[in-house]
C-alpha cells in the first residue's frame, strides 16, 4: 500500500514537471517567433525598396543550394560550410565580402522550421537551454558588427579559417572522437561552474557564427565534455541558432552586405528541405556523403586561404 502511494505521488510529481517542461518549451519558441518577425520585418522591407535585385542572380539556383544544404543541416551535418561550398561552385556571388551576410540572411527560416521540431522532441532543462541560446544570440549581434567591418581580403582568411576549423570538427564527429567525450553521460541539464562555461563558450561561438564558423560541431564538443547527455546538443544548438541568426542578419541587411537575391533562393529552397528532412527522413546512411562533403570543405578552405593570399601579395607588390 505504501509503495502505491509513493508511486502516485511520484506519477503527480512527473506530471507536474512535464507541464512545466510543456509551458517553459512554449515560452522559448514564442521568443523565437518574436526573433524571426523581428528578422522577417527587415529583410521583406529591404527586399520591397530594392526591388530591382530580382533582375539579377540565380534565384533558382539559390533556390536548389538551399534545399540540399538545409536538408543536410536538418539531418546534423550543418549548412554552412556546403553552402559556401555551392556558391563557389556555381559562382553565385559576385563578391566574397558578401558570404558572411548571406549565409546569416539565407539560413535564418530554415533553421526556425528545424528548431521548432527539434526543440520539442528532445528532453533538455529549460534554464539551461535559455541561457544558452540568449547568450549566443547575444555574440552573434557583437560579432555582425565587427565582421561587417571587414575588407574582402580579410573576409577570405576568416573563410579559408573558418571552413577548415569546421572540416576538423566535421573528422573528429565522424571518426567519433567527439562521441567518446560524451560517453555514457545522462544528465540533461548543465548547472554551476559547467554552466558559466557553456554560457561563455556559447557567447563565443554566436560572435563566430557571423564569419561563418559553423556552430553545430563546436557545440556539440561542448556539450560532450561538459559531461552532458550529447541528445541535448541537438536542441541547443538549434534553438541557439535560430535565436543568434535573425539578430545577426538585420545587422547585415541595415547596411546591404548581402545578395538578396541569393539569401531569398536559399531561405525558400532551405524551409521546404529542412521540413522534409525533419518530416519524412528517419534513417539515412550519411558517411560517404559526409566524407566526400569533408573533402569539399578542405579544397574550398585552402582555395579561399589561396585567394587571400593573392590579393595580399597584389596589395603589396
Amino acid at each position: 500500500m505504501l509503495e502505491s502511494v509513493y508511486d502516485l505521488l511520484a506519477v503527480k510529481i512527473s506530471e507536474i514537471e512535464c507541464e512545466r517542461c510543456v509551458w517553459m518549451v512554449q515560452i522559448l519558441l514564442g521568443f523565437l517567433s518574436i526573433s524571426l518577425v523581428y528578422y522577417l520585418f527587415f529583410f521583406v522591407r529591404d527586399l520591397i525598396k530594392n526591388r530591382e535585385f530580382l533582375k539579377e542572380g540565380k534565384i533558382v539556383t539559390a533556390g536548389f543550394i538551399g534545399f540540399i544544404t538545409d536538408f543536410l543541416d536538418t539531418l546534423g551535418i550543418g549548412s554552412f560550410a556546403p553552402t559556401v561550398v555551392l556558391l563557389n561552385l556555381t559562382k553565385s556571388l559576385k563578391d566574397d565580402r558578401l558570404l558572411p551576410g548571406t549565409l546569416n540572411v539565407a539560413h535564418t527560416i530554415p533553421i526556425f522550421v528545424e528548431a521548432i521540431i527539434l526543440v520539442t522532441a528532445v528532453e533538455v532543462a529549460s534554464f539551461t537551454l535559455f541561457s544558452l541560446v540568449i547568450s549566443a544570440m547575444v555574440g552573434s549581434m557583437i560579432g555582425a558588427r565587427i565582421v561587417r567591418k571587414l575588407s574582402s581580403q580579410k573576409v577570405q582568411w576568416i573563410m579559408g579559417a573558418s571552413l577548415l576549423i569546421t572540416a576538423i570538427f566535421m573528422i573528429l564527429r565522424r571518426l567519433e572522437m567527439l562521441d567518446i567525450l560524451g560517453q555514457g553521460n545522462q544528465a540533461t541539464e548543465i548547472t554551476g561552474g559547467k554552466l558559466l562555461i557553456a554560457i561563455v563558450v556559447n557567447f563565443i561561438l554566436g560572435a563566430l557564427m557571423s564569419t561563418g564558423v559553423g556552430l553545430y560541431a563546436p557545440c556539440m564538443a561542448m556539450i560532450y565534455m561538459l559531461g552532458v547527455n550529447p541528445m541535448i546538443a541537438f536542441p541547443i544548438m538549434m534553438a541557439s541558432c535560430a535565436g543568434l541568426m535573425p539578430v545577426a542578419s538585420v545587422e547585415f541587411i541595415k547596411v546591404g552586405d548581402y545578395s538578396r537575391v541569393t539569401s531569398l533562393g536559399i531561405a525558400i529552397g532551405g524551409a521546404i528541405g529542412a521540413f522534409i528532412a525533419a518530416t519524412l527522413v528517419k534513417n539515412m546512411p550519411l558517411e560517404v556523403l559526409t566524407w566526400i562533403i569533408i573533402a569539399v570543405v578542405l579544397y574550398t578552405s585552402i582555395t579561399y586561404l589561396r585567394k587571400g593570399m593573392i590579393r595580399k601579395g597584389r596589395q603589396f607588390s
